[in-house]
């Protein structure tokens, strides 16, 4: 997937009350976020309770309104926070490659190594389209805006053919998501056999119009 040299780092995390975090502070938050991937990826939204997720965490309701407003609030941090981590694991990856094809291949691995490692994810992107779309919208256009600008640089160097960015960025990602989605979710967390990333990158290839 795409190399995306600019992810901006998240502003430092601080309590209901603005006040800046203790590192216990921190590892509290975490463990917060760490028990509401769990337990919206296992539950989904609307059984996922602030009670399950501090049962998960080991700490108090009273500790979560620390932290965190509502189940909402939550929620939405946990989407930024994987997008974030996503995004990053991806990037890592993409920057190993010489050309747009290596970039692409060691990309979509980082997001594959991600996916296994949290299936969750794409289980708490889809309730997202009910449960707060504008985070859906969020997630989805930060991915894309790295994608779009590497893409078009690629385009200027000759590597790939021209075209719409924003189309070609879109379609792959959903690529990715639906080849990560057949592979490792339904596989339950399997990691991604390279006899499926290499037909996957002689489709993009020609898509492209890259030879390497």
């Amino acid at each position: 997937m795409s190399t995306d040299p600019w992810i901006e780092e998240a502003e430092p995390p601080t309590s209901v009350a603005g006040a800046n975090l203790t590192k216990r502070g921190e590892r509290t938050r975490r463990a917060l976020l760490e028990s509401a991937e769990r337990t919206f990826g296992e539950l989904g939204w609307e059984t996922a309770s602030i009670v399950k997720i501090t049962e998960g965490a080991g700490v108090s309701q009273g500790t979560f309104y620390r932290y965190f407003v509502s189940k909402q609030a939550i929620f939405d941090e946990l989407i930024d926070d994987l997008n974030r981590r996503v995004r990053r694991s991806m990037a890592e990856g993409a920057a190993k490659g010489r050309t747009r094809a290596e970039a692409e291949r060691h990309g979509f691995e980082g997001f594959f190594r991600f996916t296994a490692e949290h299936p969750a994810l794409y289980r708490i992107i889809r309730q997202a389209e009910f449960a707060s779309p504008d985070a859906l919208h969020r997630h989805y256009e930060r991915i894309a805006v790295g994608y779009r600008r590497a893409l078009s640089e690629a385009m200027e160097k000759g590597e790939i053919a021209k075209g719409d960015p924003d189309v070609l960025a879109y379609a792959l990602m959903g690529v990715g998501e639906l080849i990560g989605m057949r592979w490792i979710l339904w596989n339950r967390g399997e990691t991604m056999s390279e006899s499926v990333i290499d037909e996957m990158m002689t489709f993009i290839q020609r898509g492209l119009g890259s030879s390497s």
